[in-house]
């Protein structure tokens, strides 16, 4: 008989119809959380990791970056501006499941058009409320992020030893592409919506200075909206275009995306492509995967972190300015410090561990960080790094008109 563990207790499947759950979390050391499942009705399984922002749940969800995990929400409140239908960071919902502390919040916002629970039924997504989120957070903190499998069941029948092996089948994130999976499969302008704001919400660039093409590892809206306030044109294309039909748009930069899974999985694809488009000399900037990618271009290497960064609230220091930055952050792999080579400059580090949150290449308008400066949710101080994208832009343009006269 399977014994199984519950807030630091053994029990024995025998005994989960006394708990008469109908909602249940089982990780993968066979150890599970009781609560009420909401959303979808059904079974799913990923990484369990955690994140402590405590606002923007609804671009947390739609953030690619999450596919093939279950997101365990530190603050407890979560449901509260219900859903609309602007605020999506993508097309489509990647991430497997939700853990949250307390039932979902009934919706009080002006914008709010859909109850969260009925968003998520809607879009197939399984949750479970009503656990211990803060013991949950503890043991990823203590064991790294684990495989864990989510049931949903409103007969609460289920089956211990069968949740478990699906933990064991699935591969887990580790050599996994998951980039192609969720980047658009052809071609694509983007409309032109800036940030919001309260007084116009999401209003049109009239002005369109900069050609940018963005290569879509699992990109966020927010980012091309951070684009658009700048004027730029974007257009973007697929994960696996290659170096020559990239270059054909004739951009004035190149972007790399943001984006789910191994770094080095994606990498056997998108490193080839990222080496000639450094060869051509134009302004580049990369968010999170997209950091990582240029990294491995490089020649440095990757590795999964012990339970990654995942939140609104992650202090990382400017090497250059001396200055700190509060940040958004979503990723569970890193650039390895020590495998950067000498051309390399590191320009931000994690004040949490150390970790490598910023590159740029020695002499070249190339850069890249490990973190989110759309935020989307979170803080706006790292935003003036798409302004120095655009003034790399314009020193390019610059000395190239010199060139020509």
């Amino acid at each position: 008989m399977l014994e199984v563990k519950t807030n630091s207790v053994y029990l024995k499947k025998d005994n989960l119809k006394k708990i008469n759950p109908t909602g249940i979390l089982v990780l993968e050391d066979g150890s599970f959380f009781k609560g009420y499942g909401f959303g979808f009705e059904g079974i799913t399984t990923g990484e369990v990791c955690f994140n402590t922002s405590i606002t923007g749940y609804q671009e947390i969800i739609t953030d690619p970056s999450y596919a093939g995990q279950i997101i365990n929400f530190t603050f407890p409140h979560i449901g509260n501006v219900g859903t609309n239908k602007d605020d999506n960071e993508s097309e489509k919902i990647w991430v497997r499941g939700l853990i949250f502390n307390t039932d979902i919040t009934t919706p009080s916002n002006y914008r709010s058009i859909k109850h969260l629970d009925s968003w998520l039924k809607k879009n197939k997504i399984v949750g479970i409320t009503g656990i211990d989120t803060r013991k949950l957070t503890n043991y990823i903190r203590d064991n790294g992020a684990p495989k864990g499998t989510l049931q949903f069941s409103k007969r609460k029948k289920y089956n211990l030893e069968n949740l478990k092996k699906l933990n064991d089948k699935w591969s887990g994130l580790l050599g996994l592409d998951l980039a192609s999976q969720v980047s658009c499969k052809k071609p694509y302008k983007w409309n032109s919506l800036k940030t919001w704001n309260k007084e116009q919400g999401y209003k049109k660039n009239k002005k369109k200075g900069y050609k940018i093409v963005a290569i879509d590892y699992g990109i966020k809206k927010n980012i091309l909206r951070c684009l658009s306030d700048l004027h730029c044109k974007v257009k973007i294309v697929p994960a696996k275009t290659t170096a020559k039909k990239i270059l054909s748009e004739n951009p004035d930069g190149i972007f790399l995306s943001n984006g789910p899974g191994d770094p080095a999985a994606t990498g056997k694809y998108a490193v080839p492509i990222i080496k000639e488009l450094i060869k051509s000399k134009l302004p580049i900037f990369g968010i999170c995967l997209g950091h990582q990618l240029l990294a491995l271009a490089l020649g440095a290497k990757t590795s999964k972190m012990h339970l990654g960064h995942r939140g609104a609230n992650h202090p990382v220091k400017n090497l250059i300015t001396k200055t700190v930055e509060i940040t958004s952050q979503n990723h569970g792999f890193k650039v390895d410090n020590n495998s950067l080579p000498k051309n390399i400059k590191i320009t931000h580090i994690s004040l949490f561990d150390k970790s490598v949150e910023g590159i740029e290449i020695k002499n070249k308008p190339i850069f890249s960080v490990q973190y989110h400066p759309e935020a989307s949710p979170g803080p706006q101080d790292s935003k003036y790094l798409f302004e120095k994208f655009i003034n790399h832009i314009l020193k390019e343009k610059k000395h190239a008109k010199k060139k020509r006269s």
